[in-house]
């Protein structure tokens, strides 16, 4: 038998082991033999009887468990079994929380400490509850546009259209006897993080990793932070390849639109909203970095997070709230739809790594797309082509508004296909740019570009 997650070696016995049967109770259980060391050589204990009736005690009165203590013969020394048993509520050692993590033994603390409590509750962190956070702190035009998509999505009902305010919290089970939970605050507050440190998404435009030439932050709810960093990748950020059919020129994006929305929607719904740090997604002109605050679940493998064995999404109400206005799918499908978009788009699906205290997903560009010299189909001749950065939505709007400054919010959605709420953001971060100025009343004034 080898040291592994459930077998720890120990030469001779001392009474901070207490720690180790700790670590063991609050993970998966497991075995803790005193006489073998470290190289695995059967050396023995000289007082194997007494340990057998003091440390069934001694872990009663630390610890508050019952273990399984036996003595074993192996070449002629007596060895000390102690084999513990995965408990269901938290175990201390002495007001400190151990836990077994592979090899080794860690003091919980912090969120992971959090983390680790809710678990042992059958709780999790975006069900506990908000007592700041009331129904009428919810922000109206929130509460409409779930409504409204919950509607279209077909995954609830047309009456959803006249529920109140209380009837939909109830229905997305964030209603507690003594209040709202934390997914509410962060679903329909326009200002999440007067309530959760960190719940806000940072882009940058990089051209190396010390280099950034631009940034953006997107704060507000949810649904709307989702939208929004979407929109502003692909009208700000995000470059296109141009190849020709023919006459007709067409622009592809390097990186295909449905797979980074599935890794946005992933990191929104799995983040670790504990740690107080924003969901950050680093653009290059080859490749997009989007980096997710937070530990996989506890067991998961690359199987379980590629979809092959689904699982329970990280924060549930989050993650019933986004299906519910149908943004996700089944669980656990998510990973298996992004590479499939990334094969389609001839692209190698992302990388995936788990250090750094979080899930780092990388987008690779083909480098065939990147070329100055993509062939016209059906011809041998080069055309130049390079990567160009498409009109953004601020280019588009400083246009319509030369042309008409008296253009009103409606209608300048309208000309560009998009929400009230997304043009209002736009003209918002121009106004603080000194890019424009609004002259006038709110009806019935004009607009006047500054630079």
């Amino acid at each position: 038998m080898k040291e592994n997650q459930h077998v720890e070696w120990k030469e001779n016995w001392r009474d901070e082991y207490l720690k180790w049967i700790c670590g063991f109770a609050n993970a998966d259980g497991g075995l803790l033999v005193i006489g073998r060391n470290d190289r695995g050589v059967t050396v023995g204990v000289s007082n194997a009887r007494k340990l057998l009736e003091d440390l069934p005690n001694k872990v009663r009165d630390v610890l508050g468990i019952m273990v399984d203590v036996r003595v074993v013969e192996e070449n002629g020394k007596e060895l000390i079994e102690i084999r513990v048993e995965s408990y269901p509520s938290p175990v201390s050692y002495k007001g400190e929380y151990h836990y077994r993590s592979g090899s080794t033994k860690q003091e919980l603390k912090g969120a992971a400490l959090e983390q680790f409590l809710l678990k042992k509750r059958g709780r999790h962190w975006d069900g506990v509850l908000e007592p700041s956070f009331t129904a009428r702190s919810c922000s109206t035009e929130a509460i409409r546009l779930f409504k409204e998509k919950a509607m279209k999505s077909g995954r609830m009902g047309r009456a959803v259209l006249h529920d109140s305010t209380e009837v939909i919290l109830e229905n997305l089970e964030l209603v507690e006897k003594h209040g709202l939970k934390r997914a509410a605050c962060l679903l329909f507050s326009d200002r999440p993080e007067q309530f959760v440190s960190g719940s806000w998404i940072k882009i940058g435009f990089f051209v190396t990793d010390d280099d950034l030439q631009y940034q953006d932050e997107v704060h507000g709810n949810l649904f709307d932070q989702v939208e929004k960093t979407l929109e502003l990748l692909h009208t700000k950020y995000l470059k296109a390849y141009i190849s020709y059919q023919g006459l007709q020129r067409v622009e592809t994006f390097l990186f295909p639109y449905a797979a980074l929305r599935e890794a946005l929607l992933n990191a929104v719904v799995h983040k670790d909203y504990s740690s107080g740090i924003p969901i950050q997604i680093s653009v290059y002109n080859n490749k997009i970095v989007l980096w997710n605050p937070g530990n996989l679940p506890e067991n998961w493998t690359m199987e379980r997070l590629l979809g092959k064995h689904p699982s329970r999404p990280f924060n549930p109400l989050l993650a019933n709230a986004f299906f519910r206005v149908g943004y996700i799918e089944a669980w656990g499908r998510g990973i298996e739809k992004i590479n499939r978009e990334c094969r389609e788009h001839d692209i190698q699906p992302p990388e995936y790594d788990f250090g750094m205290a979080g899930l780092m997903l990388t987008f690779q560009a083909n480098p065939a797309h990147m070329r100055a010299d993509i062939l016209d189909q059906g011809s041998t001749t080069p055309i130049a082509t390079p990567i160009t950065t498409p009109i953004t939505t601020q280019d588009k709007l400083v246009s319509l508004i030369l042309a008409k400054p008296e253009i009103s919010q409606q209608e300048l959605a309208e000309a560009l296909g998009l929400t009230r709420g997304g043009i209002k953001y736009h003209l918002n971060k121009m106004k603080l740019d000194g890019v424009l100025r609004h002259v006038g009343p709110a009806r019935g004034g004009s607009w006047e570009v500054l630079k």
